[in-house]
């Protein structure tokens, strides 16, 4: 397995950021191969940075990771994909192929790009290799392939190898060069152990070279290139017969599965999807797969899968005075879009737009614009009708962006017209979807003079008079919804409130399927509960009798009664000896060191100053810039941090600082610093966030997910983070801590017992989030802030909540981000790191448990079914009828080292806090606990297990045979 080892984790680095996974888990090579027989190695470019050392109990030990494509049903064809561009931006896609081949390059570092199930194969050409190849089974080898491997690959594909036997002068020069390519082939495979060999043409050579052979790749059947190798052509029906004829007899003598690489036009994914489709359906009975690309292999192409993306390309006008927090599209759209299963990669419309946004790459783009036009609105409106000329689904909120003349709305299907309606507006008609959480007054002053063609669809048509328009419609592009009926401010009350309902919109003009979408707030049914602390206060007294500081009451009083798994911080210029208090240092490091000594406690730093102003801190250098706060005014929240006397802010002297400070001086031996939590108004450039994976660390913090009875409202639910650039996804806190809930620590210090509205309304009817108790320690100063604490805590305790680390989380929110969903003809198949195990899909299923991979059960949901993994990957078909087969119906525990069988379903399942394992269609089974028979009635099984409390985990082997 590849990846940078540092401890039992790997860090590799997909799209731009990291991904971490712990105990696993042609030049064209034409010229390059042919000619000089060498290929230059030169320096990705960028730093590779290092990963957090956290080991996460999904994590399995190396020994026990899955081997690439062993997810696939048994004597399944292997999923190759072909990519001969940069495949950097797309990893997150490929990942779902069992391998890829890919042509070398110098900015592409398999190395950096590990993956736990997808190989990456380099494309050797050799058709313009020189007329001499008694050298390709020795220097050859050593000096291409060699370097190749060194580089990550794993593999190698030999392309081009019929034009090199067609070229030979003569028969004999024809068997030479045939005889020293099957031992070219030979060597490889012996001199680089299991390594993947792809062969593309020279059929002749399998008769040797077929026990070394991954996969063969044969002629086209459908649409092959013209004699340019430009355009897709259709394949003649006596070629395409004598290509299946071949493919049948290759699969059928020597058991080496064929490939056939289909063209369609770059943009055409329906092309694609049917021919795909087609070859498929003769395939399946001769070992034929298919992989359909574009002619310059530059497209994510369908095969026996088809990925769905992911990625949304959200475009708006952002204020440069203000942190991406703080856009429209981050406080108010991503949310949404997270829970629909996408990610987000932000561009602001008055900057480069980013190239090759696809339909192969991006599920759509959304638009949010609110001070059109923009400053280039002749670039911009070429610009997005080319992206909706490519097939890229597209939403506009708020505005288009650009002036909707005859021509602009001819492009888009739609009819414009001039003039402002006069006198009354009225609802001609209105979709349901519509007036969501408000329902805006009609104002004819905004009204825009357009209606939808024919080929759309109103959903909210106003008239005053003769002047009928439709400011809310679906199109056969997506769809628009203009102000006011987006999101509308209530300016009375200082709040917002949707205008029209987000989810079912975007579903609607996005045309988003339904599929099994990544779950952050659940595993095995269970909702997750974490609690983490902020330092802030470390150094308050607290007023009442007893405990001398917050931190020792809080010890006191919850820390060490309520044994859940709990990240603890404090601020080093607080409680360290050259802070603010070095009077008190010494019986507050005190504190700090009984705390982190708990065995249910990780640690976490909350940096060095506290700094509150992050947007002070430059993007470029991550120095310290006058904006809107001022210096040195005493640590208020008008400061940019705490007054720490002698210093100056220093980035590094935060993160990393802090960090050592507490590894050296406050960590028990065997922990470490493993999460930072964000100070002040959370809203770090990405190069602070940059700094946290480079120092090792993970962060969390950000986002004010605040919805209550009194703000009911989705906007007040944050998304799951931010991307902020390269390395630099910023983790937000599922919920908003208590200063929130008592009027910014002004009282009443109860109030933060309405934290339980907010669980409550994140949790149904829809699940958007998991249970985060986030507070700060000086919390402890107060009986009323501590006993809504302890209300708080029991409340929780008493739900089916499933405790886990705040580090823990922060390790599914990345795998969120890079999690691949593909299609496979009637099955779904999923992969990620292997930190994320759950699955929701948006309606009431069941999993054919029957010719499932890697699924241990399902259970229903506030809003579909979630469907538990157990592991890294997975593959179904959703069940027809109904499912007979034992499973996990809830847990709340890890789920590891799972085996089905027929009647048989044996794991492990263990927690840090009471776990609980409720089994199904177990009626007639025998179910063994740890060796142990267990007595049952019923169908169904509900088992109460036991924990040690503590960072490592008590694991119970649990054993189902429904056989005779």
């Amino acid at each position: 397995m590849l990846g940078f080892i540092r401890g039992r984790c790997r860090t590799v680095f997909v799209s731009g950021f990291h991904r971490i996974a712990c105990d696993g888990r042609s030049v064209t090579l034409a010229a390059a191969l042919g000619l000089a027989l060498s290929v230059p190695v030169q320096a990705a470019t960028g730093a590779s940075a290092t990963s957090p050392a956290v080991v996460s109990p999904n994590s399995m030990a190396a020994a026990n990771a899955v081997p690439a494509g062993t997810d696939a049903p048994a004597g399944a064809l292997p999923n190759i994909a072909f990519f001969y561009s940069d495949p950097s931006p797309v990893v997150t896609l490929l990942q779902a192929y069992d391998a890829v081949v890919v042509s070398p390059s110098s900015t592409f570092k398999p190395t950096e790009h590990a993956l736990e199930h997808t190989t990456w194969i380099a494309r050797v050409d050799l058709a313009n290799v020189a007329a001499d190849t008694t050298n390709l089974s020795g220097s050859f080898v050593e000096q291409t392939l060699a370097p190749l491997w060194q580089q990550g690959y794993r593999g190698f594909a030999f392309d081009g190898l019929d034009a090199l036997f067609a070229s030979a002068p003569n028969a004999d020069a024809r068997a030479t060069r045939e005889h020293n390519v099957a031992t070219l082939i030979d060597t490889a495979a012996q001199r680089f152990q299991n390594a993947r060999i792809v062969q593309h043409g020279g059929a002749s050579l399998l008769p040797q070279t077929h026990p070394r052979v991954y996969a063969y790749v044969t002629g086209s059947v459908m649409r092959g290139l013209d004699a340019n190798g430009q355009t897709p052509v259709p394949v003649p029906e006596a070629q395409r017969a004598a290509t299946l004829a071949d493919a049948q007899r290759i699969h059928q003598d020597f058991q080496v599965p064929v490939i056939a690489i289909d063209f369609c036009p770059a943009l055409d994914r329906a092309c694609a999807r049917d021919d795909a489709k087609a070859v498929r359906a003769v395939g399946d009975s001769i070992g034929l797969a298919p992989y359909v690309t574009d002619p310059g292999f530059d497209s994510v192409g369908i095969g026996r899968i088809e990925v769905i993306p992911r990625r949304i390309l959200l475009v708006q006008d952002t204020d440069p005075t203000q942190p991406i927090d703080e856009s429209a599209g981050v406080r108010d759209l991503a949310m949404p879009l997270n829970y629909l299963g996408y990610t987000i990669e932000y561009a602001d419309v008055n900057k480069p737009l980013p190239g090759h946004v696809t339909p192969d790459r991006y599920a759509g783009i959304v638009v949010w614009l609110e001070r059109a036009p923009v400053d280039s609105s002749g670039d911009w409106e070429k610009w997005i009708l080319a992206r909706i000329a490519d097939h890229v689904r597209t939403v506009f909120f708020s505005d288009f962006g650009f002036v909707m003349n005859p021509q602009a709305g001819a492009a888009l299907g739609l009819t414009t017209f001039d003039g402002r309606p006069r006198g009354q507006v009225s609802i001609v008609s209105k979709d349901p979807m519509i007036g969501f959480e408000v329902m805006p007054a009609a104002d004819g002053r905004d009204a825009d003079g357009i209606k939808v063609g024919d080929n759309g669809t109103s959903l909210l048509r106003l008239a005053a008079g003769d002047f009928v328009y439709d400011p809310v419609a679906l199109t056969p592009w997506g769809g628009y919804a203009l102000s006011p009926f987006t999101i509308a401010s209530l300016n009375s009350i200082g709040q917002e409130r949707w205008a029209i309902q987000p989810l079912d919109f975007l579903s609607r003009a996005l045309a988003l399927k339904p599929m099994p979408m990544p779950d952050t707030t659940t595993e095995n049914g269970h909702r997750f509960f974490m609690v983490h602390v902020d330092g802030d206060g470390f150094a308050s007294r607290c007023e009442f009798p007893g405990p001398d500081f917050s931190g020792q009451a809080l010890y006191d009083r919850l820390f060490s009664k309520y044994r859940v798994p709990t990240t603890l911080s404090v601020i080093e210029g607080e409680v360290g000896s050259k802070g603010l208090y070095p009077q008190l240092s010494p019986r507050l490091e005190q504190i700090a060191r009984q705390m982190f000594l708990l065995p249910n406690v990780e640690i976490g730093t909350h940096t060095y100053s506290h700094p509150f102003e992050w947007e002070d801190v430059q993007e470029g250098t991550g120095e310290r810039v006058k904006h809107r706060s001022t210096i040195d005014q005493g640590g208020g929240d008008s400061a940019f941090s705490l007054n720490i006397p002698n210093y100056t802010f220093n980035l590094d002297r935060e993160i990393t600082g802090s960090i050592d400070y507490i590894n050296s001086r406050l960590a028990p031996p065997g922990k470490k610093v493993k999460i930072l939590q964000w100070s002040g108004n959370c809203e770090p450039p990405g190069i602070a966030v940059r700094k946290t994976y480079e120092a090792g660390v993970l962060n969390i913090n950000g986002g004010d997910t605040v919805i209550t009875k009194t703000a009911n409202s989705w906007t007040n639910i944050a998304p799951i983070g931010v991307d902020k650039g390269p390395d630099a996804f910023q983790v937000y806190a599922p919920n908003q801590d208590e200063n929130v809930y008592t009027d910014d620590w002004q009282g009443p210090f109860y109030g933060f017992t309405r934290v339980l509205e907010t669980y409550a309304m994140t949790n149904e009817p829809r699940r958007f989030k998991p249970i985060n108790l986030y507070f700060h320690m000086y919390s402890g100063t107060k009986i009323a802030s501590l006993r809504a604490l302890e209300e708080i805590y029991q409340s929780v305790l008493k739900q089916s909540v499933f405790p886990i680390f705040a580090s823990e989380y922060a390790l599914k929110a990345i795998d969120w981000q890079n999690f691949a969903v593909a299609r496979d003809g009637d099955s779904w198949l999923v992969r990620g790191d292997g930190e994320l195990r759950e699955l929701r899909y948006p309606s009431a299923v069941k999993p054919n448990l029957a010719s499932s991979s890697n699924v241990a059960g399902f259970t229903p949901a506030p809003d579909g079914t979630y469907i538990h993994m157990a592991g890294s990957s997975a593959r179904f078909s959703l069940a027809t009828g109904d499912v007979t087969q034992p499973y996990v119906k809830a847990a709340s525990g890890f789920i590891r080292k799972m085996v089905r069988g027929p009647g048989t379903l044996n794991f492990e399942v263990g927690s840090y806090y009471q776990p609980s394992l409720d089994l199904a269609n177990v009626g007639a089974c025998r179910v063994n606990l740890d060796g142990k028979a267990v007595a049952r009635r019923g169908d169904d099984l509900h088992l109460d297990l036991t924990a040690v409390t503590g960072q490592d985990i008590q694991y119970h082997q649990v054993e189902v045979n429904c056989g005779s």
